[in-house]
């Protein structure tokens, strides 16, 4: 059977990748799985069906069979552990492999979502100003301990895992602040994520959704 993600009508990016249903697209494009989507209006959002799927009102969902799902990280776990190309098969390796996925969204996307509040949502408050750096400075905490951590190697802990994956979907939130061209391996790390034929697939996939249209 083939599961139903998902996605905004209208993405709040235009396409470039950041909203979170990409992140479900690259697993799924990953697992070699096809998948439908269903588009959502930001409406649509607060209404009674989709609020049964996601109480929260939001997307990405994923339905397969009688399995709905909602929250990235659960997706794409569940996508991770049903399906090869995930996750390893050593036992401990797959254990790291989780935890990765876990700080990804626990850890690290925070203080980046924090920076966006700051910038969009705060960004004509009086305090605003003096607020920003001090988010600046949590996400670079986190940066640097993340560069220390990466080194040289190409992923975070042997072969690409579920892990890289939410890790560099989570990174290139910074793309436009500048901040991830301070840390050389870091962006060297996701652009290798960005090429992967799997996130190729998803990218676009996601764009042809928001591309604008002619005539």
């Amino acid at each position: 059977m083939t599961s139903t993600i998902t996605a905004f009508e209208r993405s709040p990016d235009g396409g470039k990748g950041l909203a979170r249903d990409t992140r479900v697209r690259w697993a799924l494009e990953e697992a070699g799985q096809p998948y439908d989507v269903r588009l959502v209006s930001f409406a649509g959002m607060k209404e009674p069906a989709h609020l049964a799927l996601h109480p929260f009102g939001q997307i990405p969902t994923y339905e397969d069979g009688d399995l709905a799902l909602f929250e990235t990280g659960a997706i794409v776990f569940h996508i991770a552990e049903r399906h090869g190309g995930l996750l390893p098969e050593e036992a401990n390796a797959r254990a790291r492999a989780v935890a990765w996925m876990f700080a990804a969204v626990n850890t690290v996307e925070p203080p980046i979502l924090d920076l966006q509040t700051a910038r969009f949502a705060e960004g004509d408050k009086p305090w605003s100003q003096e607020r920003l750096p001090l988010v600046m400075d949590r996400i670079r905490a986190r940066l640097d301990q993340l560069s220390t951590r990466l080194g040289d190697a190409d992923w975070l802990d042997g072969a690409f895992s579920a892990g890289d994956l939410l890790m560099v979907s989570v990174l290139l939130r910074l793309r436009m602040s500048g901040i991830l061209d301070e840390y050389p391996n870091l962006a060297a790390y996701v652009a290798r994520g960005e090429a992967r034929p799997a996130y190729r697939r998803a990218f676009a996939a996601q764009l042809a959704i928001n591309a604008p249209t002619t005539g």
